[in-house]
C-alpha cells in the first residue's frame, strides 16, 4: 500500500528527473548538500510520519545522515556578543551539516515566522550562509521545509 507521503516523494523524484523542481536548489549555495539533507529528512518522515516529538525526529535524522555518510555536529552552541560581553550559551543549533549548513528541526504546528527568524539568527551568529528549517509536523514534509541563504 502506498501512502500519500510516499506517492508525493515519488512525484517529486520524477519532477527532479525531468529537471523541473531541481532549478530551485541549483541556483543556491551548497545546493547538492541541502538536497541530500532534505532527502534524508524525507526518508525519516516517510517512515515515521508527523506527530512525534522533535527529539525523535532528530535522533532518526542523525542516524539517516550517518547511514548516508554525511558528516554533522549536533547541538552546537552559538555564542553572541553584546556590548563587550560574550554569551556562550545564547543559542544552540540542532545540527551543522558538513560544516556548511545549519539545520533547525521542529515538530510544531505553530507559526513558521518565529522559527524562520530563529534560523536566520542562528545563521548570523554562526556566520554560516545556508540554513534549513525542517518541520516534521507537516503532513507532506516538503511543505514543512524552508531553505534560507544569507
Amino acid at each position: 500500500m502506498i501512502n500519500t507521503e510516499t506517492q508525493r516523494h515519488r512525484e517529486v523524484q520524477e519532477k527532479d528527473e525531468l529537471g523541473e523542481e531541481k532549478q530551485e536548489l541549483n541556483d543556491g549555495l551548497y545546493a547538492d548538500l541541502t538536497r541530500e539533507i532534505i532527502g534524508a529528512a524525507i526518508e525519516v518522515h516517510r517512515h515515521l510520519g508527523p506527530g512525534l516529538f522533535e527529539h525523535a525526529y532528530a535522533e532518526c535524522l542523525c542516524h539517516e545522515l550517518r547511514l548516508r555518510g554525511i558528516p554533522f555536529i549536533r547541538e552546537v552552541d552559538l555564542p553572541i556578543s553584546y556590548k563587550g560581553i560574550r554569551l556562550d550559551w545564547a543559542y544552540r543549533a540542532d545540527l551543522i551539516v558538513d560544516g556548511k549548513v545549519i539545520v533547525e528541526l521542529k515538530a510544531a504546528d505553530g507559526p513558521v515566522g518565529v522559527h524562520e527568524a530563529q534560523l536566520l539568527t542562528y545563521l548570523r551568529a554562526s556566520r554560516e550562509r545556508v540554513g534549513l528549517l525542517i518541520n516534521f509536523s507537516a503532513r507532506v514534509l516538503r511543505d514543512g521545509i524552508l531553505r534560507r541563504v544569507l
